[in-house]
């Protein structure tokens, strides 16, 4: 047989088809393999009630070395749950430091998505998750970061109807907001849940923290700051810019706080409240005292006359 002008047999020619038959055979099964969805798989939950892995024994070494931290501590650690109020500028380096020290289940709540101008401060994101919300932004990072651990992101705003039932689940929370709305929500519902409260706040170039326990003797957050700020007395970092490092070293203390709070390691913040100013490197510790009837948590003793800026 004659085709474009060569001289085929007939046993070449069907050696050709064949050849040319597999050859498509395995191009499709290529094309198959690179353009199909891959199962759905649940991830398996870190066990986080058996003993530490020698991975994790590794990992947690430089806490475990530590007198006031040890194989207790760590423990500890990997049994506690904390929910993050925020995965902004303070929630940022929060969740990485309680992600890396091993604190067994984290919670974030945001609403929010990474955007472009959170880059400057927020360290946790990069260019390649703009416009994803924050908090699966996040898990991604901390789930890379510490694959022993729990990361339960909601992505939503906290309300009034929620907060209560989602704090009872949780030991410690943390708050990184920077509204007074949320930050009173997050105190009331603290107070009905007996649960500890570590409180940051930045501005330009000054930070604070404290942490909040009336069940434990401490004043609450409403004790200190009882009425919402008048407008323009406390603008958000948005109106009034931060300096991007700021949130890193606030964000640091309070990780360091909750670190402390639940391996009992030291003296933590409660019933104090340290200030920090970039500006002029300097920091301050004030004392703090319940507020007498105070709503929220109802406190007894001394009236807190001291006035603190927001």
């Amino acid at each position: 047989m004659e085709i474009l002008g060569i001289q085929f047999s007939v046993e070449r020619l069907q050696f050709i088809v064949m050849m040319l038959l597999i050859l498509a055979v395995i191009l499709y099964i290529r094309f198959l393999r690179k353009h199909r969805t891959p199962p759905e798989i649940e991830p398996a939950k870190p066990d986080l009630e058996g003993p530490m892995s020698d991975t994790e024994l590794d990992r947690y070494a430089r806490h475990i070395v530590l007198r006031e931290v040890g194989g207790a501590g760590q423990q500890r650690l990997r049994k506690s749950k904390v929910l993050v109020i925020g995965a902004g500028g303070l929630g940022a380096p929060v969740l990485q430091y309680l992600a890396a020290a091993g604190v067994g289940a984290i919670g974030v709540i945001d609403d929010d998505i990474v955007s472009l101008s959170n880059l400057q401060r927020q360290v946790l994101f990069d260019e390649n998750q703009l416009d994803i919300p924050k908090v699966f932004a996040a898990e991604a990072k901390l789930a890379a970061l510490n694959p022993h651990i729990q990361i339960r992101p909601y992505n939503r705003r906290l309300t009034t109807e929620d907060a209560s039932t989602l704090f009872a689940d949780y030991d410690l929370v943390l708050d990184g907001t920077d509204n007074f709305k949320t930050r009173a929500l997050v105190n009331k519902a603290c107070v009905t849940t007996n649960t500890p409260l570590i409180s940051g706040a930045i501005s330009q170039w000054e930070g604070q923290v404290s942490l909040f326990h009336p069940a434990k003797g401490t004043p609450c957050y409403a004790c200190i700051f009882p009425n919402e700020p008048a407008d323009g007395l406390a603008p958000s970092c948005a109106e009034a810019g931060v300096m991007g490092a700021l949130p890193g070293i606030i964000g640091s203390i309070m990780a360091s706080e909750a670190i402390k709070h639940i391996t009992g390691a030291g003296q933590t913040m409660a019933g104090e409240m340290l200030i920090f100013d970039a500006l002029y490197g300097e920091s301050r510790k004030i004392g703090l005292s319940r507020r007498e009837n105070c709503p929220i948590c109802g406190g007894r003793g001394e009236k807190n006359d001291q006035h603190v800026a927001g």
